[in-house]
C-alpha cells in the first residue's frame, strides 16, 4: 500500500486549464460546463481554479493577453524608417503565425468565442488592450497622445480589419490566417482602394 502524500497538492498550469476547458466547452457546451468540472479534471479545487482565472470565460483569453504583450514588444523594435502602416501590418501578421498543429485549437477557440454570448461578452476588454497596443505605436509615431483622434482611429480600424480577417478565415477554412490578415491590413493601408 502506498502511504498518502503530504504537503501541497500537485499544481497545474494556465495552459492545462485552458486545454481542459476548451475540451469540456466543446463536448458539453459552455453553459453546461462548471468551474468545478474543469478543476476536478485538472486535479485541483474550484478555489484553486480562481487563483488562475477570475471566471471560466477568462480561460480562453490568457494567450490572447500574451499576444498583446508580444505586439507591444514588437512595436518597440520597429525601425524609425519603416512606414507606420507597413509596420502595423507586418507586426500584426507576424503575431498571428501559428504552427500547423495549433490551427485546429485556434479555430475551436475562436468559434466558441464567436458563438457563445457569455464568451463574446468578455471579448471587449481584451480587444481594447489589443487596440491600445496599436494606438500606442501610432501615437508614438505621430507624436500625439494615445487618446488623440488619429491614434485611436488607427488602433480601432486595425482591430476591425483583423477581426474581419479572423471571421473570413473561420468561415472559409481554406488558407493560413496570415493570408487573410495580410490582405485585410494591406487594404486598410491603401484606404481599401483596388491595388
Amino acid at each position: 500500500m502506498t502511504p498518502p502524500t503530504r504537503g501541497r497538492p500537485r499544481g497545474t498550469t494556465k495552459r492545462e486549464l485552458e486545454l481542459i476547458a476548451l475540451r469540456l466547452f466543446t463536448e458539453q457546451g459552455f453553459d453546461d460546463t462548471t468551474v468545478e468540472q474543469i478543476a476536478a479534471t485538472a486535479g485541483i479545487s474550484g478555489r484553486t481554479f480562481f487563483r488562475y482565472f477570475p471566471t471560466k470565460a477568462e480561460v480562453l483569453w490568457y494567450q490572447f493577453d500574451d499576444e498583446v504583450a508580444a505586439l507591444r514588444a514588437a512595436f518597440a523594435m520597429v525601425a524609425d524608417e519603416e512606414p507606420m502602416m507597413t509596420a502595423v501590418r507586418r507586426v500584426v501578421v507576424n503575431a498571428n503565425r501559428y504552427r500547423a498543429e495549433d490551427v485546429a485549437e485556434l479555430r475551436t477557440r475562436m468559434q466558441l468565442v464567436g458563438a457563445i454570448p457569455a464568451l463574446a461578452a468578455t471579448a471587449g476588454a481584451h480587444y481594447d488592450a489589443w487596440e491600445r497596443a496599436v494606438s500606442a505605436f501610432a501615437a508614438q509615431r505621430l507624436g500625439e497622445p494615445e487618446d488623440a483622434l488619429l491614434p485611436l482611429a488607427i488602433g480601432r480600424t486595425t482591430l476591425a480589419a483583423a477581426r474581419a480577417a479572423f471571421d473570413a478565415w473561420l468561415a472559409r477554412a481554406d488558407a493560413d490566417l496570415t493570408v487573410y490578415l495580410d490582405e485585410a491590413l494591406a487594404g486598410l493601408a491603401r484606404g481599401f482602394a483596388h491595388p
